[in-house]
C-alpha cells in the first residue's frame, strides 16, 4: 500500500509540475506613460511607412492625441481640451457605476481614431494594439476591461465626427497645383518637378485659429533680380551661404531635413528614402521631454495633444500663405541668374517658398512645450536617431526651434526672410494655443 501511495504521490507531483509549466506567465503590467509614448511612436512609424505629407501627418497626430487625452484625463479630473477647440461636440463622461482603466480607454480611443482618419497600414497597427490589449486583459477583470474599451470608443466617435467635417475629404478631389511660369512665382523644382503638395490645406477647419489667415504675414519682397534689390539680396545670401557651408552647418541641415520621401538619384536610377515628418520629429521631442521631466500620465497625454494642436494649426496658417503668395524657390532663381549648375544641399520640397513650414510649426510647438514645462529646458534630442543615426543637445526648446528654422537656409531651400517670418507666425499660433487652451481665454 505504501508503494502504491508513493506512486500516486509521484503522479500528483508530476501533474503539478506539468500544470505550472503549461500555465502562461502573467505579463508585467504596463506603465501608463510608457503606453502613451509607445502608442505615439507606433503611429509615427506607420506614418513614415505610409509616406503621408507633413500637413496630413499633423492631422493624424492631432485627432489621435486629442482622443487619448479626453479619455485619460479622468484619472485626475483634468479639464477637457476639446471643449476649448473649434467644432467638437461635448465629450461623453464615464459612468460612475462602472470601473475603468483610463489608459486602456485612451489607447482604444487613440487607435480607433488613427485607423479611421487616414492610416493605411492597419494590419501593423492592429498587431501592436493586440499586444497592448492582451496585457491589459491579463490584469483587469472582464467588466473593467470591457467598460474601458467601450468608453474609449465613445470618445473616438466624437473625435471622428469632427474629423469627417474638417474639410479633408473635400480637399482630396482638388485638381493639381502646377504653379506658374510667371517670373517670381513658384513652379515645380528640380530634380523631380513634382506638383504642389496640399495646395488647399487652408480650407481645413483649424483647432484654435479663427481662420487660416488670422496671422497672415506681410507680403514678401517684390521679385526683382537687379543687384542691390531686397529680393536679389536674399537670393544671393542663400547662394553664398551654400557655397561656403561648414561641416556643422551641413550636419544641422541634414539633421532637421525631415523630408518624408526623398528621391535619391544615381545616374539614370532613382530610389526613395522614407524619413520622419517635421511634425513627427516634434512629437518625438515631446516624448523625450515627457520622459525627462517624469510627467504624469495625464500630463503626458496633454503634452502630446497640445503639441499636435500647435503643429496642425501651424501647418494651416503656413500653407495659407504659401499658396497665396506662391513665391519662387531659391533653386529656381539661382539656376536662372547666378549658377545654372547649382543644386541645394537638400532636396527642395514640392510647395511654394514663403513662409517656411519647418520654421512655423517648430516655433509653434516650442512655445507650447515651453509653457507646459519651463524656459531653458535642456534636453538631448534622439527622436530621429533610429532613422538617420543622429542626436543633438539643446539648451532650450526655443534654441532647437531656432536651429531647425535656420537649417532650411543651410539646406539651400529657403530665404532668410521666409524662415524668420515663418518663425514669427509660428510663435503667434503657439501663443494662441496657450491662450485658448491652457489659460482658458477666448
Amino acid at each position: 500500500m505504501k508503494k502504491k501511495d508513493g506512486v500516486i504521490e509521484s503522479f500528483l507531483l508530476l501533474a503539478i509540475v506539468m500544470f505550472i509549466g503549461c500555465t502562461p506567465t502573467k505579463q508585467k503590467q504596463l506603465d501608463a506613460v510608457d503606453v502613451l509614448i509607445n502608442n505615439e511612436d507606433q503611429l509615427t512609424q506607420i506614418i513614415i511607412y505610409d509616406v503621408f505629407t507633413p500637413p496630413v501627418a499633423s492631422r493624424i497626430y492631432v485627432y489621435s492625441s486629442i482622443a487619448a487625452y479626453e479619455a485619460i484625463r479622468h484619472l485626475d479630473g483634468s479639464p477637457s481640451i476639446s471643449e476649448k477647440l473649434n467644432g467638437f461636440d461635448k465629450m461623453p463622461l464615464p459612468d460612475s457605476t462602472k470601473k475603468y482603466d483610463y489608459t486602456l480607454a485612451a489607447s482604444e480611443a487613440f487607435f480607433k481614431v488613427a485607423r479611421n482618419v487616414k492610416v493605411f497600414s492597419v494590419d501593423s497597427l492592429k498587431a501592436y494594439e493586440k499586444s497592448i490589449y492582451d496585457n491589459y486583459k491579463s490584469h483587469l477583470d472582464e467588466a473593467t476591461y470591457n467598460a474601458s474599451l467601450a468608453f474609449g470608443d465613445t470618445i473616438a466617435a466624437v473625435v471622428l465626427k469632427r474629423a469627417k467635417t474638417d474639410g479633408y475629404f473635400i480637399s482630396r478631389g482638388k485638381k493639381k497645383y502646377l504653379g506658374s511660369n510667371t517670373p517670381g512665382l513658384w513652379r515645380p523644382t528640380p530634380p523631380d518637378y513634382l506638383d504642389g503638395v496640399e495646395w488647399c490645406w487652408n480650407t481645413m477647419k483649424p483647432m484654435v485659429l479663427d481662420s487660416a489667415s488670422q496671422f497672415a504675414p506681410a507680403r514678401p519682397p517684390k521679385y526683382d533680380t537687379k543687384p542691390g534689390t531686397p529680393f536679389y539680396t536674399f537670393v544671393k545670401e542663400v547662394y553664398d551661404i551654400n557655397k561656403n557651408l561648414t561641416p556643422e552647418q551641413k550636419l544641422i541641415a541634414k539633421y532637421w531635413d525631415d523630408n518624408p520621401f526623398v528621391i535619391e538619384h544615381s545616374g539614370h536610377m532613382a530610389f526613395g528614402t522614407k524619413k520622419i515628418t517635421p511634425g513627427g520629429h516634434w512629437m518625438g521631442i515631446a516624448a523625450q521631454i515627457i520622459k525627462q521631466e517624469k510627467a504624469s500620465p495625464v500630463k503626458a497625454a496633454q503634452t502630446f495633444a497640445l503639441t499636435s494642436i500647435a503643429l496642425f494649426d501651424g501647418f494651416i496658417s503656413c500653407w495659407d500663405e504659401k499658396y497665396r503668395s506662391s513665391y519662387v524657390r531659391p533653386v529656381t532663381v539661382i539656376k536662372e541668374i547666378l549658377d545654372k549648375d547649382w543644386m541645394p544641399l537638400l532636396q527642395t520640397p514640392p510647395f511654394p517658398e514663403y513662409t517656411s513650414g519647418h520654421s512655423t510649426i517648430t516655433a509653434s510647438a516650442a512655445i507650447v512645450l515651453t509653457k507646459l514645462y519651463r524656459d531653458n529646458l535642456s534636453f538631448e534630442d534622439s527622436s530621429d536617431y533610429k532613422y538617420i543615426g543622429l542626436k543633438r543637445k539643446f539648451t532650450s526648446l526655443s534654441a532647437a526651434a531656432d536651429e531647425c528654422s535656420m537649417s532650411r537656409v543651410y539646406g539651400g531651400i529657403h530665404y532668410t526672410i521666409s524662415v524668420n517670418t515663418g518663425a514669427a507666425m509660428g510663435k503667434q499660433v503657439g501663443g494662441l494655443v496657450v491662450k485658448k487652451v491652457l489659460e482658458g481665454s477666448k
